[in-house]
């Protein structure tokens, strides 16, 4: 399942998995996406471990940004996640 995180002044949606891995290693991923000119750039990122599964347009500085960003909202990510998104929540 995937549900809406949060949207960015500049368009850029960001959304997230249910937990996966839930008994083993429990994992979320988190993917942005952005409008471009003909088409969309796109990166997706898993916690807890930071690490960028593939980046298909953003900058050094966008990533870095959004590596800060999901520092600050990971265990809310996480809470969202594990309850069924941000609606019910």
């Amino acid at each position: 399942m995937i549900y809406d995180y949060i949207s960015l002044p500049d368009g850029t949606e960001i959304v997230h998995t249910q937990v996966l891995n839930e008994k083993e290693n429990p994992t979320v991923e988190v993917h942005f996406e952005c409008p471009i000119e003909g088409g969309f750039k796109s990166a997706r990122c898993e916690l807890p471990s930071y690490k960028w599964l593939f980046n298909d347009g953003y900058s050094d500085e966008e990533i870095a940004f959004f590596t800060e960003l999901l520092h600050h909202n990971a265990h809310t990510i996480f809470e969202f996640a594990a309850n069924g998104g941000s609606q019910v929540a």
